[in-house]
């Protein structure tokens, strides 16, 4: 069974593309532009991202929305990208990201971008992310903490998933295990290339592959009852084969943080 893009009831506001990674020590220079107001239209699930390049590239929330579709027959489902390339940080002091949060009533919040130091020599506070969290908890939101892919052929999945983890544990957000998924990818699927050539961002392979992960960590259901996507450029035998990985990702833990789906 092959699933297609509906988009009457899938939202997406995409942002232009830059080369700007998850982690960096460099601040980000591209302003968010105005956001479109938030669709008033009822939805049954609605998700809003907040992310950088990183969530952008190979529209991860298309991807997400397209899963929750199929999963959810006879609901509306209701996803939007927010502009712009921010980190979290950036976000907070972003009135318009404030406006669209605001705007209507979100089911879930996902959060990528928390700033981090690619060379391990800075700690950027997560003031900021937390305080993101607590707002949606307060909206009765539940906030999903998006925390990206390991670079190709650096080994910070352990930093990377400590950053979001001590994020997730102290305000109160679920955690989408992405940086193992890649690892036990890259081990068991070594001839599917996750990364675009710049080694930072994601393939479409690799997009999959965390749209996977945060769908599963939001609705609480496997993605390997999921059908092959139409809306994905990646072959039908290897959307097969990441979705298999996924599922035993996630089954090999770690837990999920309290508040998530079951």
């Amino acid at each position: 069974m092959c699933l297609l893009h509906r988009p009457s009831v899938l939202c997406l506001a995409l942002a232009s593309l830059v080369a700007c990674g998850g982690g960096s020590d460099t601040h980000s220079t591209v302003a968010a532009s105005p956001p479109p107001a938030a669709p008033s239209q009822a939805a049954d699930i609605a998700v809003l991202f907040f992310g950088n390049s990183h969530t952008h590239a190979h529209n991860v929330p298309g991807l997400v929305g397209a899963m929750l579709e199929f999963a959810n027959p006879g609901k509306t489902v209701l996803v939007m990208d927010a502009p712009g390339v921010l980190f979290l940080d950036e976000r907070m002091q972003d009135a318009s990201s404030t406006t669209l949060l605001d705007g209507r009533k979100w089911t879930h919040l996902v959060l990528q971008a928390q700033r981090y130091s690619s060379s391990g020599t800075v700690n950027y506070p997560t003031s900021q992310a937390e305080d993101w969290v607590r707002r949606a908890r307060a909206k009765g939101t539940v906030p999903v903490m998006f925390p990206e892919w390991p670079r190709a052929g650096v080994n910070e999945t352990e930093r990377i998933w400590a950053l979001y983890g001590g994020i997730a544990q102290r305000a109160g957000a679920c955690i989408a295990p992405v940086p193992m998924a890649f690892d036990r990818a890259k081990a068991a699927l070594p001839d599917l290339e996750l990364h675009a050539s710049d080694g930072n961002h994601s393939s479409p392979q690799g997009a999959l592959l965390a749209a996977y992960l945060i769908y599963a960590t939001l609705s609480g259901r496997s993605p390997a009852d999921l059908p092959t996507l139409l809306v994905s450029a990646v072959h039908e035998s290897a959307q097969a084969r990441l979705r298999t990985l996924a599922a035993a990702s996630l089954a090999a833990g770690p837990a999920a943080q309290a508040g998530c789906p079951t």
